[in-house]
């Protein structure tokens, strides 16, 4: 497998698992994105993406997906592997239209050190 693939096993899609990860998962946030992180029984890192209809159409929201998504593919070797992460969009229509990729990446790795640093690595 290539080191920067994101293939189905490493992708969340089960409305059940999203909810467990709700309810059971530690939650961050930013003025960006809000990231659940639950554990899981895999060695390797899943990602989950939820888009509310507040934020724009269908169009807008799948833009924003393959953003979230990308960023992820990318940050695989900074992120602790064996969790399931669930993304979510936290800034209003208007300011999630204008996200950059760039912006997206830099709130991602800050809310992953942001667990990392305050103790929760071991059990993020």
């Amino acid at each position: 497998m290539k080191k920067y693939s994101l293939p189905k096993k490493k992708r969340l899609a089960s409305n059940k698992r999203f909810k467990e990860i709700l309810t059971q998962g530690n939650c961050v946030r930013n003025s960006v994105l809000i990231l659940y992180v639950a554990e899981n029984d895999c060695d390797y890192a899943r990602l989950g993406v939820s888009i509310g209809k507040t934020h724009g159409n269908a169009v807008t929201r799948n833009h924003l997906k393959r953003l979230l998504r990308e960023v992820f593919r990318l940050s695989q070797d900074r992120i602790p592997a064996g969790f399931d992460y669930l993304l979510m969009i936290s800034c209003p229509k208007e300011t999630a239209k204008n996200l950059t990729f760039e912006q997206i990446r830099n709130s991602f790795l800050g809310l992953i050190g942001s667990l990392l640093n305050n103790g929760k690595s071991s059990d993020i």
